[in-house]
């Protein structure tokens, strides 16, 4: 089911933008401030073919990938861990794609500024718990001169980078009962720091290893 579940999400995507096409106004809500209200538009063109055609580069590109790795034996030993995170980045693409045109639509949806901190929270929890199954590869991971250097400091950065970005994802939820300046601050510094911690870390963690 793993394998097909990109081509049936995508497939749905593009059909909603179908169905709701002719009910769409000329100009649709693309882009919003800290505020949440709407300060960027596209044309209703746009805003249906944008996202689901992005979802579909993006899915080949996923696809093709291990295949020019030269470590791709790897990918066998977290094959499903691979596809998992794949079908959770594409399916955070087209939910938001859904609430774009809903939003367009005038149907009740939650707002921005209440569905970025979950949305985002839930794809960094996904990503922190199966980050670690990952095996040293060049495309997919937390990929440094240290982690690609060393099998060992692989292993010991993605299974830090998992536990802080399973933090920055708990954050982000978390972040939805507060203000939404402080929203967008705790999701920028919970991404931020999660990302570049595990850097530092994947030094230290090969200097341990130097002689």
């Amino acid at each position: 089911m793993r394998k097909w579940y990109p081509a049936v999400l995508i497939a749905a995507a593009a059909t909603f933008s179908a169905l709701v096409y002719p009910q769409l106004p000329g100009r649709v809500a693309t882009h919003w401030g800290i505020d949440g209200q709407p300060n960027g538009w596209s044309s209703r063109l746009s805003a249906a073919l944008l996202m689901p055609v992005l979802a579909l580069v993006l899915w080949g590109v996923l696809r093709a990938l291990p295949a020019i790795d030269p470590r791709r034996a790897n990918y066998a030993k977290f094959q499903g861990t691979y596809d998992l995170v794949v079908n959770a980045i594409l399916t955070f693409l087209v939910a938001l794609h859904a609430w774009v045109l809903g939003t367009a639509l005038g149907w009740p949806m939650p707002s921005m500024q209440r569905l970025m901190p979950v949305s985002m929270g839930a794809l960094f929890l996904v990503l922190g718990n199966f980050l670690p199954r990952a095996r040293p590869n060049w495309w997919f991971g937390i990929r440094t001169p240290w982690t690609l250097s060393s099998d060992t400091v692989w292993a010991r950065t993605h299974r830090i980078g998992g536990y802080l970005m399973s933090v920055a994802g708990l954050a982000c939820v978390l972040a939805v009962f507060l203000p939404p300046a402080w929203s967008l601050g705790v999701i920028v510094v919970a991404v931020s720091v999660s990302s570049l911690g595990s850097v530092v870390y994947s030094y230290f963690a090969w200097k341990q290893e130097q002689p």
